[in-house]
């Protein structure tokens, strides 16, 4: 021992000093996690956008960013009465403004009443603002139809994804086959896959059927829980209702017979309804988790374990779209009540979540009403956003399956269309000898080419064989159609290319 001590103090004397953070040395779970979203087509990205300010020439003008659902950032207005009342909160001299109307200026005295100090620079207590989370109650009863919410069942949080990530903290335990397994929708969201590399959970994934609008089938649920048993413990379900990245909406007979699988099988279920509102589809309906098991009745009502998550990009009755406020909420059902007290002890020890989020999210839950000054122009603001994004979705299905060789599905929901691309042969071989997906492969040329940024599918999961990529139909239409036919021709072209 005496021998490696001063080893080490020589190495330190001659400026050798072996760090003691490398990738051999850190948590080797951090190393498995991926998050395509943000991945490395995103980093070329910037790069290219580094260039073009640098006046590098390329076949483009702009990186147009199309991989991620950020509405404010492909220039969506956001709603006035939203900033209104925030502006108000952060700075409350401004409540002696003419310019502000006065619904805005009684909306904000009352949420700094109900802050420290009436300020919203004070810590909330760690589930959030008492008299927000008693707003978000009345607004979940309001969208259910008198089903009863109660507060202290409400976890304020930073944005949904903060609270799924600690749902799955509470779920992850045991080891070796007895360890926590979580089944997931293939393809998925990639804070999943994330979440439960960090967490050295057992990734379940069962396959939603494209062949019927991205489907969910209990069949393959069951299929891939009695594989998983073979090798873990599974002990959660997720759904993403409405889908990402897919745009499906599930029925609520869906819904219902997921609840009896979900209960048979001794399954804690998670629904992500965080586009809840993002319903564009003619026949197609949201119906929250929390509504239909109630109205199931015995014995699940009474006993089935969830959580149900939502979040500030949308509310019930208004398109946010403020990603960057990161507000969000999750309410849990039949949680067992100790559990949640050890819930509490978790969310204690990020203190709180941003007030600034927890505002928007009061007045997402909370619009003015028909009788308050602010009314019409809320609603006009809201109604031309709805069918703006309605529109964009008929428009993105409808232009991608004019173009040979990419089919879409509708986009019955969400912010997103997963179209799937036929890639050549040659295109697939050519992607292995670089070492890359063959579809990140495709979606690398496209930037490199159109300065088109989408996410390959291959970061969401699909079935084998199959290629695929995100994009989101957020960019204003007077982009968004000459993107799409853009994309249609690059395709046609990367086909001959390697036909």
């Amino acid at each position: 021992m005496a021998v490696r001590t001063g080893d080490h103090s020589q190495a330190a004397t001659n400026g050798l000093k072996e760090k003691v953070l490398t990738l051999d040395t850190m948590n080797p779970c951090v190393r498995k996690v991926e998050y395509a979203v943000r991945g490395p087509i995103v980093l070329r990205a910037l790069e290219l956008e580094q260039e073009l300010r640098k006046g590098v020439k390329k076949p483009f003008t702009e990186v147009i960013r199309a991989n991620i659902g950020d509405a404010q950032a492909m220039g969506q207005m956001p709603i006035t009465f939203l900033r209104q009342v925030l502006a108000l909160c952060v700075h409350p001299d401004l409540l002696n403004s003419p310019d502000f109307p006065d619904d805005a200026k009684r909306r904000a005295e009352r949420i700094l009443q109900a802050c420290g100090g009436h300020s919203l620079g004070a810590y909330s207590i760690s589930s959030g603002t008492q008299l927000i989370r008693e707003d978000v109650a009345r607004y979940i009863e309001r969208r259910d139809g008198g089903i009863p919410a109660d507060p202290d069942n409400i976890f304020l949080s930073t944005g949904a994804s903060d609270a799924i990530v600690t749902l799955l903290k509470l779920l992850v335990c045991g080891e070796g086959r007895t360890r926590t397994g979580v089944l997931i929708p293939i393809p998925q969201y990639p804070l999943y896959s994330a979440a439960l590399a960090e967490l050295n959970a057992v990734q379940v994934d069962y396959y939603l059927d494209e062949e019927r609008t991205w489907a969910l089938d209990v069949a393959e649920l069951r299929r891939a829980l009695l594989q998983a048993r073979d090798h873990c413990r599974p002990r959660a379900l997720c759904i993403i209702n409405p889908g990402n990245p897919t745009g499906q909406v599930q029925t609520r007979e869906c819904i219902e017979a997921v609840i009896r699988f979900a209960f048979e099988e001794g399954l804690f279920l998670l629904a992500d309804e965080v586009y809840q509102d993002n319903v564009y589809a003619e026949g197609s309906q949201f119906h929250s988790f929390k509504k239909v098991l109630t109205e199931m009745g015995p014995p699940y009502a009474a006993r089935q374990e969830l959580a149900s998550f939502h979040s500030v990009i949308l509310s019930h009755v208004i398109p946010v779209h403020q990603c960057g406020f990161r507000g969000g909420y999750v309410e849990v059902v039949n949680m067992d009540a100790a559990v949640q007290q050890q819930m509490q002890k978790l969310r204690s020890v990020r203190l709180c979540p941003p007030t600034p989020g927890q505002v928007l999210l009061d007045v997402a839950v909370s619009p003015p009403a028909p009788s308050d000054p602010s009314f019409a122009q809320f609603q006009a603001e809201r109604q031309a956003v709805l069918a703006e994004l309605a529109a964009k979705a008929k428009l993105t299905e409808q232009v991608f399956n004019e173009a040979p060789g990419i089919r879409c599905n509708p986009v019955q929901g969400a912010m997103y269309s997963f179209p799937r691309v036929q890639l050549p042969p040659r295109a697939v071989q050519r992607a292995q000898e670089l070492g890359l997906a063959p579809d990140m492969f495709f979606c690398l040329r496209l930037l490199e080419e159109t300065g088109i940024c989408v996410v390959p599918g291959s970061g969401f999961g699909q079935r084998e064989g199959t290629y695929h990529f995100r994009m989101t139909i957020l960019p204003p239409m007077e982009k968004l159609r000459p993107l799409l036919q853009t994309l249609s021709q690059f395709h046609t072209k990367f086909t001959r290319e390697y036909s």
